[in-house]
Formats: structure tokens, C-alpha cells, sequence
């Protein structure tokens, strides 16, 4: 059966451990490799696969050891000159089972906050880096507006139930800005209670599931009314389209609440 943990990095990262089998392991996103070869060498296991969203240090920073430490682990991850450890590329519609696991996991293309990310479904879990927050979305770098818009739109498309996997604890300051946007929301006022008292407690706030986003992540909302509505005040004009709803939001985001 499978099961997944946070190895908890740096100030407020999540590297994604996946394991099945006694012996072996795998990770999603390990910017740090310490912490991953602390707790598999406590467990005694081998790390047999990495799954890589995108190229950011944070994300990437452990490869380079972690194929050192263990050289026959598979490498998995967008295409992308700039993570050079990978050793298998992979694009929209690709399927991988790492060597471990018995879980496909499909490949979906996730631009925006990068120009080259990615995510992985598989079992009703979406590991999706820095596209989707708890709460929130990322920043747009070498991506678009109009590619991350679309990315939250594929994503949201997925069933309900779907168990999202972020690379970040930042719910808390994500729901403090969605709450500029739905100042009298009872979801996310419920939502923001239930998040405090599970970081009070020690807790990670992720995994969250598609609906309670849905529900309270304003960057799914873009054709919700009051958000429309909040979106078009912080940018002092109408706006036409869910593209220029997320655009807005995400530089009021941006500019002032970051």
C-alpha cells in the first residue's frame, strides 16, 4: 500500500517521500539532499526514483548528491536543460511507474510558473510542485500569466476528490490574501480556523483536496462573481475574460499583500 510523508526542508519546503515495499523509496522534489539520506538511511532503504516538477533550486538542489549517494535512482522531470541529472525527460501524456512503487503516475503539463513544469497523477494524488498552492498559486518567473491560468483550469477540471501535494507551507499566508479577495466566505473563514489549529498542533496543512481549494483558493475562482468583482477593484477597470481575473489577482498578490 502506499504510502507518503513530508520530509520537511530549508524554512518551509515539503520533499514528497513515496514508499511501497520494504527497502526502497522515492522522492518527489528534493531540493535538499540531507534530509532525504538521514531519514532513508534510518529506515534502510534505497532510493530506486525521483520525480522533479520543475527547475528551481529549491526543487533540484539535492539532485546532484542523491545520484551520488545512489546511483542507480531514476531521475524523472520536464524537459529541461537546466536539471542536468535527469534520466528520463518527460512530457504531457507520458505514464511512469518508478521502480518501486505500483502506482502509474501520468504526466501532465503544468506551464506557468515555469515555462517547463510539470505534474504527476497517479491514485487520486496530484503532485504539482509550485503551480497549485494550498490556497494560493506560485509566482509567474519564466512562464506566463496566460500559461499559469490555463494550468489551474486543467487542474481544476479534476475529480474533486483528488488529494493535491504542494511543494510549500504557505497555506496560512495564501488564505490571508484570499481573504482581501472573499472577506465574508464562511468556507474559507472555516478553513482558515481548521488550518491554524493543525499548525498550532505541529501539523502539516497539505495534502488538501481539490474541493476544499475550489471552495476557498481564489486563483480556482476567477469566474466566481465576488472574486470577478474583488479582482476588477484592485485593477481599477473591467476585466473580459478568467485570464484576466487570475492576471489581476496575481499581481495584487504581488505587488501588495507578498
Amino acid at each position: 500500500m502506499l504510502e507518503i510523508r513530508p520530509i520537511p526542508a530549508f524554512s518551509d519546503n515539503y520533499i514528497w517521500l513515496l514508499t511501497e515495499t520494504p527497502g526502497t523509496a522515492v522522492v518527489v522534489d528534493p531540493g535538499d539532499a540531507d534530509p532525504v539520506i538521514e531519514l532513508l538511511r534510518a529506515e534502510h532503504r534505497v532510493l530506486t526514483a525521483v520525480l522533479v516538477t520543475h527547475h528551481h533550486g529549491d526543487h533540484i538542489g539535492g539532485l546532484s548528491e542523491l545520484r551520488s549517494v545512489f546511483p542507480g535512482a531514476r531521475i524523472y522531470g520536464p524537459v529541461d536543460r537546466r536539471i542536468r541529472d535527469l534520466t528520463d525527460p518527460l512530457g504531457e501524456g507520458a505514464v511512469v511507474r518508478p521502480p518501486g512503487l505500483s502506482v502509474d503516475f501520468r504526466v501532465i503539463e503544468v506551464p506557468g510558473h515555469t515555462s517547463t513544469h510539470i505534474a504527476y497523477l497517479g491514485v487520486g494524488r496530484l503532485f504539482c510542485g509550485d503551480t497549485l498552492f494550498a490556497g494560493g498559486c506560485g509566482r509567474v518567473f519564466d512562464g506566463t500569466f496566460e500559461q499559469l491560468s490555463d494550468s489551474l483550469d486543467r487542474i481544476a477540471a479534476l475529480p474533486p476528490e483528488t488529494l493535491v501535494y504542494c511543494a510549500h507551507e504557505y497555506t496560512l499566508a495564501n488564505l490571508g490574501f484570499a481573504d482581501w479577495v472573499e472577506p465574508v466566505s464562511p468556507a474559507l473563514s472555516a478553513r482558515t480556523a481548521s488550518e491554524r489549529n493543525r499548525r498550532h498542533a505541529g501539523l502539516p496543512t497539505v495534502p488538501s483536496t481539490l474541493a476544499l481549494e475550489l471552495a476557498t483558493n481564489p486563483f480556482l475562482r476567477t469566474r466566481v462573481p465576488g472574486v470577478v468583482q474583488a479582482a476588477e477593484r484592485a485593477a481599477g477597470r473591467p476585466l473580459g475574460s478568467a485570464r484576466e481575473v487570475f492576471k489581476a489577482l496575481r499581481q495584487w498578490k504581488d505587488e501588495a499583500y507578498d
